[in-house]
């Protein structure tokens, strides 16, 4: 399905612990929209929907919307820290094309 690196892992455990709501996992879904056709969204969630589908590395659940799941099958997401600033990346084998800051696709 999706891979998350170890730094992403890292990242999502960081938001987790920090979060003052409770937390389950995070959800990752595609929504149409950004300069590339598809953008990339997350963030963290108290429950899954009931369709999504369900992952776990390294005890972190990830949540898929089902309908996003074939645009980002083997997309792996890291999170990186650069002098431009810092933020999770997406390399997904799906995408034809992508925008220059890398948070839309087509």
């Amino acid at each position: 399905m999706i891979q998350l690196t170890e730094s992403a892992l890292n990242a999502v455990r960081t938001a987790i612990a920090g979060s003052t709501q409770p937390v389950e996992g995070l959800r990752v879904m595609v929504e149409a929209g950004g300069c590339a056709g598809f953008k990339y969204m997350m963030g963290l969630v108290a429950a899954p929907e009931p369709d999504d589908l369900v992952a776990e590395q390294d005890g972190v659940k990830v949540f898929i919307d089902p309908a996003s799941g074939p645009v980002i099958a083997g997309t792996t997401i890291d999170f990186v820290v650069s002098l431009e600033g810092s933020g999770f990346t997406f390399d997904n084998p799906q995408a034809t094309s992508s925008c220059s800051c890398g948070k839309s696709f087509g």
